[in-house]
Protein backbone atom coordinates (compact mmCIF):
# COMPACT_ATOMS: atom_id res chain seq x y z
CA UNK A 1 0.00 0.00 0.00
CA UNK A 2 1.16 3.53 -0.55
CA UNK A 3 1.63 5.19 2.11
CA UNK A 4 0.00 8.56 3.40
CA UNK A 5 2.99 10.90 3.28
CA UNK A 6 4.29 9.01 0.17
CA UNK A 7 0.90 10.30 -1.78
CA UNK A 8 1.50 13.65 -0.09
CA UNK A 9 4.76 13.90 -1.84
CA UNK A 10 3.79 13.09 -4.86
CA UNK A 11 0.80 15.23 -4.93
CA UNK A 12 3.41 17.94 -4.13
CA UNK A 13 6.23 17.38 -6.69
CA UNK A 14 3.45 17.60 -8.96
CA UNK A 15 1.77 20.74 -7.79
CA UNK A 16 6.33 22.04 -7.50
CA UNK A 17 6.24 20.93 -11.69
CA UNK A 18 3.50 22.57 -12.81
CA UNK A 19 3.90 25.81 -10.87
CA UNK A 20 7.32 25.64 -12.56
CA UNK A 21 5.68 25.15 -16.28
CA UNK A 22 2.83 27.77 -15.33
CA UNK A 23 5.61 30.37 -14.34
CA UNK A 24 7.61 29.87 -16.95
CA UNK A 25 5.11 30.20 -19.53
CA UNK A 26 3.13 33.17 -18.42
CA UNK A 27 5.91 35.78 -18.78
CA UNK A 28 6.51 34.94 -22.11
CA UNK A 29 2.81 34.85 -22.77
CA UNK A 30 2.56 38.57 -21.17
CA UNK A 31 5.94 39.81 -23.65
CA UNK A 32 4.03 38.76 -26.80
CA UNK A 33 0.96 40.00 -25.97
CA UNK A 34 2.76 43.63 -25.05
CA UNK A 35 4.73 43.23 -27.94
CA UNK A 36 1.78 43.10 -30.33
CA UNK A 37 0.88 46.55 -29.35
CA UNK A 38 4.80 47.57 -29.82
CA UNK A 39 5.37 46.07 -33.10
CA UNK A 40 2.14 47.52 -34.32
CA UNK A 41 2.72 50.97 -33.15
CA UNK A 42 6.03 50.76 -34.94
CA UNK A 43 4.73 49.57 -38.47
CA UNK A 44 1.70 52.33 -38.54
CA UNK A 45 4.75 54.64 -38.05
CA UNK A 46 6.82 53.52 -40.51
CA UNK A 47 3.87 53.14 -43.27
CA UNK A 48 3.30 57.36 -42.61
CA UNK A 49 6.77 57.96 -42.41
CA UNK A 50 7.94 56.11 -45.42
CA UNK A 51 4.59 57.09 -47.83
CA UNK A 52 5.00 60.61 -46.52
CA UNK A 53 8.42 60.82 -48.15
CA UNK A 54 7.53 59.98 -51.03
CA UNK A 55 4.75 62.92 -50.67
CA UNK A 56 7.86 65.07 -50.11
CA UNK A 57 10.62 63.42 -52.46
CA UNK A 58 7.75 65.23 -55.12
CA UNK A 59 6.02 68.44 -52.88
CA UNK A 60 8.46 70.69 -50.78
CA UNK A 61 7.58 71.63 -47.56
CA UNK A 62 6.91 75.63 -48.42
CA UNK A 63 4.47 74.38 -50.42
CA UNK A 64 3.06 71.86 -48.22
CA UNK A 65 2.82 74.34 -45.05
CA UNK A 66 0.87 77.15 -47.70
CA UNK A 67 -2.43 78.06 -47.58
CA UNK A 68 -2.99 76.82 -51.21
CA UNK A 69 -4.97 73.49 -51.16
CA UNK A 70 -6.49 72.33 -54.75
CA UNK A 71 -5.87 68.98 -55.14
CA UNK A 72 -7.71 67.87 -57.98
CA UNK A 73 -7.06 70.45 -60.31
CA UNK A 74 -5.06 69.89 -63.73
CA UNK A 75 -1.94 71.63 -61.48
CA UNK A 76 -2.61 70.63 -57.62
CA UNK A 77 -1.63 72.16 -54.60
CA UNK A 78 -1.01 70.50 -51.57
CA UNK A 79 -1.09 73.67 -49.03
CA UNK A 80 -2.26 72.03 -45.32
CA UNK A 81 -2.89 75.71 -43.70
CA UNK A 82 -6.45 75.57 -44.72
CA UNK A 83 -7.00 71.86 -42.94
CA UNK A 84 -4.80 72.69 -39.74
CA UNK A 85 -7.10 75.72 -39.46
CA UNK A 86 -10.34 74.31 -40.03
CA UNK A 87 -9.02 71.01 -37.53
CA UNK A 88 -7.99 73.92 -34.92
CA UNK A 89 -10.99 75.54 -35.22
CA UNK A 90 -13.90 72.63 -34.39
CA UNK A 91 -11.51 71.49 -32.00
CA UNK A 92 -11.92 75.04 -30.17
CA UNK A 93 -15.54 75.40 -30.26
CA UNK A 94 -15.87 71.16 -29.40
CA UNK A 95 -13.39 72.48 -25.86
CA UNK A 96 -15.59 75.13 -25.07
CA UNK A 97 -18.94 73.41 -25.11
CA UNK A 98 -17.45 70.36 -23.08
CA UNK A 99 -14.65 71.73 -20.87
CA UNK A 100 -17.62 73.79 -18.72
CA UNK A 101 -20.23 71.31 -19.23
CA UNK A 102 -17.74 68.27 -18.33
CA UNK A 103 -16.11 69.77 -15.33
CA UNK A 104 -19.51 71.29 -13.92
CA UNK A 105 -20.96 67.39 -14.24
CA UNK A 106 -18.17 66.26 -12.45
CA UNK A 107 -17.91 68.81 -9.91
CA UNK A 108 -21.90 67.72 -8.92
CA UNK A 109 -21.51 63.66 -9.32
CA UNK A 110 -18.49 63.86 -7.11
CA UNK A 111 -18.96 66.49 -4.55
CA UNK A 112 -22.44 67.35 -4.53
CA UNK A 113 -24.53 64.61 -5.82
CA UNK A 114 -25.40 61.05 -3.62
CA UNK A 115 -24.26 58.44 -4.33
CA UNK A 116 -27.95 56.79 -4.94
CA UNK A 117 -28.08 59.19 -7.68
CA UNK A 118 -24.34 59.36 -8.67
CA UNK A 119 -25.01 55.60 -9.42
CA UNK A 120 -28.17 56.56 -11.79
CA UNK A 121 -26.37 59.32 -13.66
CA UNK A 122 -22.86 58.40 -14.27
CA UNK A 123 -23.67 55.57 -16.43
CA UNK A 124 -26.50 57.60 -18.25
CA UNK A 125 -24.03 60.70 -19.41
CA UNK A 126 -21.47 57.71 -20.19
CA UNK A 127 -24.19 55.97 -22.70
CA UNK A 128 -23.00 59.44 -25.11
CA UNK A 129 -19.37 57.77 -25.40
CA UNK A 130 -21.11 54.54 -27.12
CA UNK A 131 -23.03 57.03 -29.30
CA UNK A 132 -21.10 56.00 -33.07
CA UNK A 133 -19.98 59.30 -34.48
CA UNK A 134 -22.01 58.86 -37.54
CA UNK A 135 -24.83 59.42 -35.59
CA UNK A 136 -23.64 62.54 -33.75
CA UNK A 137 -22.84 63.41 -37.88
CA UNK A 138 -26.40 63.39 -38.71
CA UNK A 139 -27.57 64.81 -35.40
CA UNK A 140 -25.37 67.91 -36.01
CA UNK A 141 -26.19 68.29 -39.79
CA UNK A 142 -30.15 67.45 -39.72
CA UNK A 143 -30.84 69.00 -36.04
CA UNK A 144 -28.36 71.61 -34.74
CA UNK A 145 -27.63 73.17 -38.21
CA UNK A 146 -31.35 73.80 -38.59
CA UNK A 147 -31.58 75.26 -34.97
CA UNK A 148 -28.82 77.34 -35.30
CA UNK A 149 -29.90 78.80 -39.03
CA UNK A 150 -32.97 80.26 -37.12
CA UNK A 151 -30.74 82.38 -34.60
CA UNK A 152 -27.75 82.69 -37.57
CA UNK A 153 -29.72 82.89 -41.09
CA UNK A 154 -25.92 83.74 -42.26
CA UNK A 155 -24.86 79.82 -41.74
CA UNK A 156 -24.29 77.75 -44.25
CA UNK A 157 -25.87 74.48 -44.28
CA UNK A 158 -22.59 72.46 -43.81
CA UNK A 159 -20.39 74.47 -41.51
CA UNK A 160 -17.70 74.45 -38.89
CA UNK A 161 -19.88 76.46 -35.74
CA UNK A 162 -22.27 73.13 -35.47
CA UNK A 163 -19.72 70.69 -35.82
CA UNK A 164 -17.72 72.10 -32.92
CA UNK A 165 -20.48 71.62 -30.71
CA UNK A 166 -21.77 67.89 -31.38
CA UNK A 167 -18.59 67.05 -31.26
CA UNK A 168 -18.28 69.07 -27.73
CA UNK A 169 -20.96 67.02 -26.61
CA UNK A 170 -19.90 63.84 -27.48
CA UNK A 171 -16.47 64.49 -25.63
CA UNK A 172 -18.31 65.97 -22.42
CA UNK A 173 -17.99 62.34 -20.93
CA UNK A 174 -14.57 62.15 -21.37
CA UNK A 175 -13.63 65.09 -19.68
CA UNK A 176 -16.81 64.29 -16.65
CA UNK A 177 -15.36 60.76 -15.60
CA UNK A 178 -11.87 60.95 -15.85
CA UNK A 179 -12.13 64.59 -13.74
CA UNK A 180 -14.99 63.29 -11.47
CA UNK A 181 -12.22 60.06 -10.85
CA UNK A 182 -9.68 62.37 -10.29
CA UNK A 183 -11.84 64.56 -7.53
CA UNK A 184 -13.07 61.10 -5.75
CA UNK A 185 -9.43 60.59 -5.59
CA UNK A 186 -8.77 63.59 -3.14
CA UNK A 187 -8.65 62.04 0.41
CA UNK A 188 -11.74 62.93 2.70
CA UNK A 189 -9.31 64.07 5.31
CA UNK A 190 -8.39 67.57 3.18
CA UNK A 191 -12.76 68.02 2.78
CA UNK A 192 -12.91 67.59 6.35
CA UNK A 193 -10.43 69.69 7.16
CA UNK A 194 -11.97 72.81 5.34
CA UNK A 195 -15.37 71.83 6.92
CA UNK A 196 -14.14 72.08 10.11
CA UNK A 197 -12.99 75.56 9.33
CA UNK A 198 -16.42 77.12 8.59
CA UNK A 199 -16.17 76.61 4.43
CA UNK A 200 -19.01 75.96 2.61
CA UNK A 201 -19.47 72.73 0.05
CA UNK A 202 -18.57 74.91 -3.25
CA UNK A 203 -15.71 76.90 -1.27
CA UNK A 204 -14.08 73.26 -0.79
CA UNK A 205 -14.76 71.93 -3.46
CA UNK A 206 -13.53 75.28 -4.99
CA UNK A 207 -10.55 75.52 -3.00
CA UNK A 208 -9.71 72.63 -1.96
CA UNK A 209 -10.76 69.49 -3.83
CA UNK A 210 -10.55 71.52 -7.84
CA UNK A 211 -6.97 72.41 -6.70
CA UNK A 212 -6.00 69.07 -5.28
CA UNK A 213 -7.22 67.31 -8.89
CA UNK A 214 -6.16 70.01 -10.69
CA UNK A 215 -3.93 67.39 -12.60
CA UNK A 216 -6.22 64.94 -13.27
CA UNK A 217 -8.29 67.26 -14.62
CA UNK A 218 -5.91 68.69 -17.19
CA UNK A 219 -5.12 65.40 -18.34
CA UNK A 220 -8.55 64.81 -19.18
CA UNK A 221 -8.95 67.82 -20.85
CA UNK A 222 -6.06 67.37 -23.20
CA UNK A 223 -7.34 64.18 -24.05
CA UNK A 224 -10.36 65.62 -24.92
CA UNK A 225 -8.55 67.60 -26.90
CA UNK A 226 -6.71 64.45 -28.59
CA UNK A 227 -9.97 63.04 -29.25
CA UNK A 228 -11.37 65.89 -30.93
CA UNK A 229 -8.46 66.75 -33.24
CA UNK A 230 -8.76 63.34 -34.50
CA UNK A 231 -12.39 63.16 -35.23
CA UNK A 232 -13.66 62.11 -38.21
CA UNK A 233 -17.59 61.67 -38.87
CA UNK A 234 -18.85 64.63 -37.71
CA UNK A 235 -16.75 66.78 -39.58
CA UNK A 236 -17.37 64.84 -42.81
CA UNK A 237 -21.12 64.95 -42.47
CA UNK A 238 -21.33 68.53 -40.64
CA UNK A 239 -18.68 70.77 -41.19
CA UNK A 240 -17.95 70.08 -44.98
CA UNK A 241 -15.41 69.97 -47.70
CA UNK A 242 -14.40 73.64 -48.30
CA UNK A 243 -10.40 74.53 -48.55
CA UNK A 244 -10.47 77.91 -48.11
CA UNK A 245 -8.38 79.22 -45.28
CA UNK A 246 -10.60 81.05 -43.37
CA UNK A 247 -11.47 81.91 -39.43
CA UNK A 248 -15.28 82.13 -39.95
CA UNK A 249 -17.02 79.44 -38.00
CA UNK A 250 -20.34 79.97 -39.38
CA UNK A 251 -18.65 78.55 -43.30
CA UNK A 252 -18.06 75.31 -44.33
CA UNK A 253 -14.39 73.83 -43.65
CA UNK A 254 -12.09 70.74 -44.27
CA UNK A 255 -10.29 68.77 -41.12
CA UNK A 256 -7.04 67.02 -41.66
CA UNK A 257 -8.94 63.54 -41.16
CA UNK A 258 -12.38 64.87 -43.50
CA UNK A 259 -9.46 65.38 -46.33
CA UNK A 260 -8.68 61.78 -45.72
CA UNK A 261 -11.50 60.49 -45.88
CA UNK A 262 -12.65 62.26 -49.30
CA UNK A 263 -9.49 60.93 -50.53
CA UNK A 264 -9.77 57.40 -49.59
CA UNK A 265 -13.51 57.03 -51.31
CA UNK A 266 -11.80 56.75 -54.36
CA UNK A 267 -10.81 60.51 -55.64
CA UNK A 268 -6.76 59.49 -55.50
CA UNK A 269 -5.16 57.15 -57.54
CA UNK A 270 -2.81 54.56 -55.81
CA UNK A 271 0.68 56.19 -56.90
CA UNK A 272 -0.27 59.56 -57.25
CA UNK A 273 0.77 62.16 -55.78
CA UNK A 274 -2.16 63.15 -54.06
CA UNK A 275 -2.72 59.46 -52.66
CA UNK A 276 0.84 59.81 -51.03
CA UNK A 277 -0.55 63.20 -49.75
CA UNK A 278 -3.08 61.47 -47.34
CA UNK A 279 0.10 59.97 -45.25
CA UNK A 280 1.23 63.34 -45.08
CA UNK A 281 -1.51 64.84 -43.99
CA UNK A 282 -1.70 61.25 -41.77
CA UNK A 283 1.84 61.82 -40.20
CA UNK A 284 1.57 65.43 -39.46
CA UNK A 285 -1.99 64.17 -37.26
CA UNK A 286 -0.29 61.47 -35.76
CA UNK A 287 1.85 64.12 -34.12
CA UNK A 288 -0.40 66.16 -33.16
CA UNK A 289 -2.13 63.32 -31.20
CA UNK A 290 1.13 62.13 -30.19
CA UNK A 291 1.96 65.65 -28.97
CA UNK A 292 -0.77 65.64 -26.85
CA UNK A 293 0.25 62.49 -25.24
CA UNK A 294 3.03 64.01 -24.25
CA UNK A 295 1.78 67.13 -22.72
CA UNK A 296 -0.54 65.43 -20.70
CA UNK A 297 2.08 62.98 -19.07
CA UNK A 298 4.35 66.01 -18.67
CA UNK A 299 1.24 67.87 -16.82
CA UNK A 300 0.26 64.70 -14.72
CA UNK A 301 4.20 64.54 -13.33
CA UNK A 302 4.74 68.13 -12.75
CA UNK A 303 1.62 69.11 -10.63
CA UNK A 304 0.70 65.83 -9.48
CA UNK A 305 -0.59 65.52 -6.10
CA UNK A 306 0.46 62.76 -4.48
CA UNK A 307 -0.90 61.60 -0.46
Amino acid sequence: MINQKNVRHIINDNLIKKKNIVDKIMPVFFFLAALVSVITTIGIVLTLIIDAFRFFEAIPLSEFFSANLSPLRENPSFGILPLIVGTLMTTLIAMCVAVPVGLAAAVYLSEFASQKKRKVLKPIMEILAGIPTIVYGFFAYSFVTPLLMKVIPSLNAKNVLSAGIVMGIMIIPMIASLSEDAMQAVPNALREGAFGLGSTRLEVTRKVVIPAAISGILASVVLAVSRAIGETMIVVIAAGSSKNLSFDITESMQTMTAYIVEFTSGDAASGTTGYYSLYAVGLLLFVFTMLMNLITQLITKKIREEY
